[in-house]
């Protein structure tokens, strides 16, 4: 059990690691908002502040707030709480300033600290917090890749990079026996609630790959014309990639000599080939999985195979997420939260398909093998790829 100066630490630096983009950002690339499903940076910084105000330091008697309209204007969708200010309009925020929200954050800050020295802190709602906070740091990355994808002049905001090194292993199916097996989290540590409770689940027989689906298996997938084969797509699918015109991954383009370029932070960069696939939607997920001959795999397959055969599965954690066939619902036994927290998971329960595993952008201590993360089929601006099964 951590003593108070220990969990003081941790907050500092989970707190810090919010801001490590903003040395390479100016104050306008931190209001702007790139579509409804993201949020400006400016957001991020407040919103997350607000939950540790809301949420810890609004329950002590002599805790003045920094602002009182904040209560609603960073309230993302705590009906319990109150009104929100429109996700869409967030973009629309010119104020507070980025230096004002700065400020709110020192004050939370200073208070936190003061609220954890005292030991006057729930550790449970901390840590929920703190998990909370790291969520949106990958939020904070991926919105502001999107952001910066808008602009023709392609900016690169952070350092050139190395090019990482290239996986050479050959990909191989994994036989999993099946039979009733437990998932959901059952070890000690933090959770979310959607991932309880364990529970058993039978599964048939199956395989499972044990690399990630790279750049190149999906460059082949989009060269045997993947994207104008109806029978490979879903119906929903279909309809989508035809309406919004879509003919490859987010990020990726093909410049004049038909070299294929990819969109980072650190710029337009030219397409690792044997790096995983990512920016991938659920559609286009499963559409290459046909096209290979296989499925996704069911969240309970893909926990079920990182608990057994972790040592022969690459890049479980900290390349992408990897999309799976389930549809994000409640585990038999689920009971949310009382409170306004209880609205953190259940009540998306519903038109959201489950990934696993993490990102490059997740931050490493936030990864564990029972994280269900979700979102909708068509959503690809986060780092989204596959693993194939059978």
């Amino acid at each position: 059990m951590q003593n108070q100066s220990e969990k003081l630490q941790r907050y500092r630096q989970i707190r810090a690691s919010s801001l490590a983009l903003l040395p390479y950002l100016s104050a306008e690339d931190c209001c702007v908002q790139a579509m409804p499903d993201a949020s400006p940076l400016k957001w991020h910084l407040a919103h997350t502040s607000w939950f540790f105000e809301t949420f810890l330091l609004a329950r002590a008697e002599d805790y003045v707030p920094f602002n009182p309209a904040f209560r609603h204007l960073f309230n993302s969708y705590y009906n319990g709480i109150g009104a929100q200010f429109p996700r869409l309009q967030r973009g629309m925020l010119t104020r507070p300033g980025l230096d004002e929200v700065l400020s709110y954050r020192v004050h939370v800050d200073a208070h936190m600290s003061e609220l954890i020295e005292q030991g006057r802190e729930s550790d449970s709602l901390l840590e929920l917090g703190l998990q909370h906070e790291q969520q949106h740091q990958e939020l904070i990355h991926t919105d502001i890749k999107a952001l910066l994808a808008l602009n023709p002049l392609q900016p690169a905001v952070l350092p050139p990079a190395p090019d990482e090194e290239q996986h050479v292993q050959e990909m191989h199916w994994l036989t999993c026996s099946g039979g009733m097996v437990t998932i959901g989290h059952a070890e000690s540590g933090f959770c979310f609630d959607n991932e309880l409770p364990s529970h058993p689940v039978y599964l048939a027989p199956y395989s499972i790959a044990s690399q990630l689906v790279s750049n190149a298996d999906y460059l082949a997938f989009i060269n045997d014309g993947g994207y104008q084969q109806s029978g490979l797509w879903l119906s929903e699918g279909w309809d989508w990639i035809r309406r919004e015109q879509i003919r490859m991954p987010q990020y990726w383009q093909v410049d004049e000599t038909g070299l294929w370029q990819t969109f980072t932070l650190h710029g337009l960069r030219p397409l690792q080939l044997q790096q995983a696939v990512s920016h991938l939607s659920y559609f286009e997920a499963d559409a290459y999985a046909r096209w290979a001959g296989a499925r996704l795999p069911s969240e309970a397959e893909w926990e079920h195979a990182a608990r057994t055969q972790a040592e022969e599965m690459d890049d479980l954690f900290g390349q992408c997420w990897q999309w799976t066939s389930s549809s994000y619902t409640a585990y038999p036994g689920f009971v949310e939260a009382a409170g306004a927290v209880g609205e953190y998971n259940g009540k998306f329960m519903v038109n959201q398909m489950v990934l696993r595993g993490s990102s490059a952008a997740t931050p490493a201590a936030h990864a564990r093998v029972s994280y269900r993360n979700f979102f909708p089929t068509a959503a690809r601006w986060q780092l989204t790829g596959l693993r194939l099964a059978k």
